[in-house]
């Protein structure tokens, strides 16, 4: 997919990753299938946006789609990182292998689904849905809306995953100091993908379990991640001091 490397064995990559390389005979630089990313999806929401005329949703969809594009570049990059150097096969089993990130993406996407047809519906006098796409929502504005919550619910579900498996690499392995910058950059890769998605924050404001949700991820994953990159510099530094 990428001209960054060996293409990865397939059961060391992300799902979407897998999923990319398999279609057949094509291979993008990565710049290039993010670029292709975005455009297809900013199209479709700005085209449908004028045709049903709901230019009220077109700002929301063009942010959440940066947020997904970009956080596909940086699921490509954290892997990179990781794949580059000596891991231990636990940890590398764990993150691309065992497909959790899947199972939290699936959990928070029907969370958020059922926030936005269920709870809020019941609770605002003009649900979120309503108010973006009017009382009655056209059928492909739907659809595209639900398939970009998908994309970047992914994206957010891998974020997670990184961070938590990346913590217990931390806390169960020590590292030489050379080893531990390469960990420490993809942490960092991942929490700030985590920060990036504070963007979406003007488009929750009014909605509190919403923006609970979003500031409470985004605060998990910081210290998840300073927690990680911690115990990476201060245990490297232990293991290349003389005994």
């Amino acid at each position: 997919m990428s001209g960054e490397g060996p293409h990865p064995e397939y059961g060391e990559t992300w799902v979407y990753e897998s999923i990319v390389g398999a279609l057949p005979g094509i291979q993008l630089p990565t710049w290039a299938a993010m670029a292709i990313q975005l455009l297809v999806f900013e199209v479709a929401i700005v085209g449908l946006s004028w045709y049903y005329g709901v230019w009220s949703a077109a700002v929301a969809g063009t942010a959440v789609v940066l947020v997904a594009t970009i956080g596909s570049a940086e699921m490509l990059r954290i892997g990179t990182l990781v794949r580059r150097i000596d891991v231990p096969e636990t940890y590398r089993a764990l993150l691309f292998s065992s497909n959790v990130e899947v199972v939290l993406s699936v959990l928070a996407y029907i969370a958020l689904l059922t926030h936005l047809f269920v709870f809020d519906p019941r609770v605002s006098a003009t649900p979120l849905f309503e108010r973006l796409f009017g009382p009655e929502p056209p059928v492909l504005v739907v659809y595209l809306t639900l398939l970009v919550l998908w994309d970047v619910s992914y994206r957010i579900g891998t974020g997670w995953w990184a961070s938590v498996t990346g913590l217990w690499r931390s806390a169960r392995y020590r590292f030489d100091p050379e080893t531990a910058r390469v960990f420490v950059r993809a942490d960092l890769e991942t929490w700030g993908f985590g920060v990036l998605q504070l963007v979406l924050l003007p488009f929750v404001l009014d909605q509190p379990v919403l923006l609970a949700a979003l500031v409470g991820h985004v605060v998990a994953v910081t210290v998840v991640t300073a927690v990680s990159v911690t115990l990476l510099r201060v245990r490297s530094r232990t293991a290349a001091s003389p005994s």
